[in-house]
């Protein structure tokens, strides 16, 4: 009779009505669970999840290019499908896809509960001499430290000085378990570093001067390598210390305030993605970063951005419309992800347990700096935080 102790992704327990009545794909959480391979969605790599109309060779056919493959799928308690499981598919159910990608602990911690939980994170802001203070904002108001830390490199003076006491703190959480996320609000290479928000960060480069940015050799392409250079060594720093890093540059591609946002197509911001990307992996080595397509839900064209599938590890959302965490958003993104992580890049107001619940492939969400405090109550941050669903620091495997 221990049915009893089974809870909903909102930590409530089932009654007896709800026992009778338990709906196709519904989210039960096991008490004691323990994270990644044996979970649900617990696979050591890849995982797929069960829809109506799905048969194991059609999702064979999809990950493996092969129907006849579907013997070579697992369950997530490693064992393989009989015939008669085969014959008897249910919606919901897991599939371990085999032979998974390579990527690190981290994003392959990521792929491993992409339909199952989702890990909390917390954006701290400016200023870099104080790199923790809305994470450790977060930990006084409900007892637990948010799994993902994020920082930015920055643009103002006194916040470049401090980069290196930012970087610190990112080495600090890694030890402590956390994931590590890192961003770059740069100043436009048409202006010296440091530059102002308005008027810098936001700002517009000519067509002459993009088409000039994104030519090689060009004065504003080696500028631009010449500041990718600064913050190379920063990452090299936690490269050093066995430091993996969900690296999120040229965010919300399809913002056109920013200088490199708002423009689509090959020749696009998507361009300069692959330029940076390239550079930073293939002449300056760093191998620890999970990069991080991220656009906004301004509109739903998003398609024109994508720098192209070797490019990007994890699609990012950032979710500030005031229709929130609409089905149209999820299934958007996962259309365009496929197979691959997506997460929430940026919010304000928090999704809820129960909206997890109903878009379970979100692997992480993060808050931005001082916004969750304004567009959230305390009880509401620290219902998320106790959620069965939500995964907080001290849920997390460690990483060393």
């Amino acid at each position: 009779m221990r049915w009893v102790e089974l809870t909903k992704p909102d930590g409530t327990h089932f009654t007896q009505a709800e026992a009778e009545n338990l709906q196709i794909g519904q989210v039960v959480c096991i008490p004691g669970q323990a994270l990644g391979a044996g979970s649900p969605g617990g696979c050591p790599g890849r995982s797929y999840t069960v829809v109506k109309g799905d048969t194991l060779s059609g999702i064979a056919q999809r990950f493996l290019g092969d129907g006849a493959r579907w013997v070579e799928l697992t369950k997530p308690d490693g064992t393989h499908f009989t015939q008669a499981d085969a014959e008897n598919l249910q919606i919901g159910q897991v599939v371990c896809i085999p032979g998974q990608p390579t990527g690190g602990k981290v994003l392959n911690f990521l792929r491993s509960i992409s339909g199952s939980r989702t890990v909390a994170g917390q954006h701290n802001r400016e200023p870099n001499s104080a790199p923790a203070m809305w994470t450790n904002k977060i930990q006084t108001t409900t007892g637990r430290f948010p799994g993902l830390w994020s920082g930015d490199f920055l643009f103002e003076q006194d916040n470049i000085n401090n980069r290196q006491t930012m970087i610190n703190e990112a080495k600090n959480q890694w030890r402590q378990g956390a994931v590590i996320n890192l961003m770059y609000h740069a100043c436009p290479p048409n202006q010296g570093e440091a530059c102002g928000f308005d008027g810098g960060v936001l700002s517009h480069l000519s067509d002459a001067q993009w088409n000039e940015l994104i030519t090689d050799g060009s004065n504003l392409n080696r500028i631009w390598k010449a500041r990718l250079d600064v913050i190379s060594a920063f990452l090299q720093d936690l490269k050093d210390n066995g430091v993996e890093v969900l690296w999120r540059p040229l965010h919300e591609m399809n913002q056109g305030n920013f200088w490199w946002g708002g423009r689509p197509g090959p020749q696009g911001t998507a361009r300069l993605y692959q330029i940076t990307h390239d550079y930073m992996v293939g002449t300056k080595g760093l191998t620890n970063l999970i990069w991080v397509w991220d656009v906004q839900d301004l509109d739903f064209n998003w398609a024109p951005y994508n720098p192209g599938d070797r490019y990007w590890d994890v699609l990012a959302l950032d979710i500030y419309g005031g229709d929130g965490y609409t089905l149209q958003k999820y299934q958007t993104l996962l259309q365009l992800a496929e197979d691959k992580p997506i997460a929430i890049g940026e919010c304000q107001r928090l999704p809820t347990a129960n909206e997890l619940a109903a878009q379970p492939r979100w692997t992480f969400f993060m808050a931005w700096a001082e916004l969750v405090f304004s567009g959230n109550s305390v009880q509401q941050i620290q219902a998320l935080y106790n959620a069965a669903n939500v995964i907080t620091r001290d849920q997390l495997p460690g990483w060393l």
